[in-house]
C-alpha cells in the first residue's frame, strides 16, 4: 500500500509539469544489478547456497521521464523506471528425504535424497529519480550527446517463498548401513520484506539522434547507488545491495 501511494504522488506532481516539460521520453532497457555484499548479505547466501546466478537476475526495465530545459545545455528530469524479477532455484548440496511426516535436508555428500529442495526469488525495484543533463553541444545538433546525475528515491520488496533449509534445527539419523546422518530441518516459508523505501545516487551519460523536428531515438547507460534496509522478514542480514547498471534505449519527443 505504501509503494502504490508513493508511486500515485509521484505520478500526479508530475502532471503539473507537462506545461513546462520540454521533452517526454518512453525507454526500454536490460537491468544489471551488482548484487554486492558480504558473508551476511541475503544475495551472497542465495548465490552460495542455491543454483542462482547473478546473471539470472538481469532482466528488462521500463520507464518513462519528463524534462524541462534551463537552458540550451542544461535540463530538469525527472524519471520513473520499473524492475521486476523472480527466479526459482534449487539447493546446491542438499536434498530432502521425508522422516515421520517431517522434511529434513542431508548432504548429497553423503546420500542422495528423495526431493529436491526449491523456492523463488522475488526482487522488485522502482526507481523515482531527479536528475541535472548536461548537453555540452546543445539540443539543436545532429548528434546529441549527454552526461547527469542526480538523486533517487528507490520503492523496492523482496520475497523469498517456498522451502528454506533451518540450519538452527538439525538431528542424528541412521542410514541403512547404521552410519550416522546429519539432517537439518526443512520448513515451508513466505517472506518478504515489501513497500520499503530508500534513498541513494545515480550517474548516467547517452547520446541522442534526431530522427525529426520533434523526436529523437536516446541510448543511454546509467548506475545506481542504493542500499535496502531489512526491517521484517529478514532482520540480521546486512543492508541489501539494490545498486547496478542500466542500459537503455528510446524516444523522446520534444515539445
Amino acid at each position: 500500500m505504501k509503494k502504490t501511494f508513493v508511486l500515485a504522488a509521484a505520478l500526479i506532481l508530475l502532471v503539473p509539469s507537462l506545461s513546462l516539460a520540454d521533452t517526454f521520453s518512453l525507454r526500454l532497457g536490460y537491468y544489471f544489478p551488482a548484487a554486492k555484499g558480504g558473508p551476511d548479505s541475503l544475495w551472497d547466501i542465495e548465490f552460495q547456497q542455491m543454483s542462482f546466478t547473478k546473471a539470472d537476475f538481469r532482466g528488462t526495465i521500463l520507464g518513462f521521464s519528463y524534462e524541462h530545459f534551463l537552458s540550451k545545455n542544461l535540463s530538469l528530469a525527472l524519471t520513473v523506471d520499473t524492475y521486476n524479477k523472480k527466479k526459482a532455484g534449487l539447493y546446491n548440496d542438499y536434498s530432502g528425504i521425508t522422516v515421520d511426516n517431517e522434511d529434513w535436508a542431508f548432504s548429497l555428500d553423503d546420500i542422495e535424497g528423495d526431493f529436491n529442495i526449491a523456492h523463488s526469488f522475488n526482487v522488485s525495484l522502482t526507481p523515482i529519480e531527479a536528475s541535472l543533463k548536461f548537453l555540452p553541444l546543445g539540443r539543436r545538433t545532429q548528434l546529441i550527446p549527454y552526461v547527469g546525475g542526480g538523486a533517487g528515491m528507490y520503492l523496492w520488496r523482496v520475497n523469498i517463498r517456498g522451502s528454506i533449509i533451518n540450519f538452527d534445527v538439525a538431528d542424528v539419523f541412521l542410514d541403512a548401513d547404521d552410519n550416522e546422518l546429519i539432517g537439518y530441518l526443512v520448513e515451508f516459508a513466505d517472506l518478504e520484506e515489501r513497500n520499503r523505501i530508500s534513498f541513494g545516487y545515480h550517474v548516467f551519460g547517452g547520446i541522442m539522434y534526431p530522427i525529426g523536428n520533434r523526436l529523437t531515438l536516446e541510448a543511454e547507460f546509467r548506475y545506481r547507488a542504493v542500499k535496502g534496509k531489512f526491517e521484517d522478514a529478514f532482520l540480521g542480514f546486512e543492508d541489501f545491495d539494490l545498486g547496478g547498471y542500466t542500459a537503455t534505449v528510446g524516444f523522446n519527443y520534444w515539445f
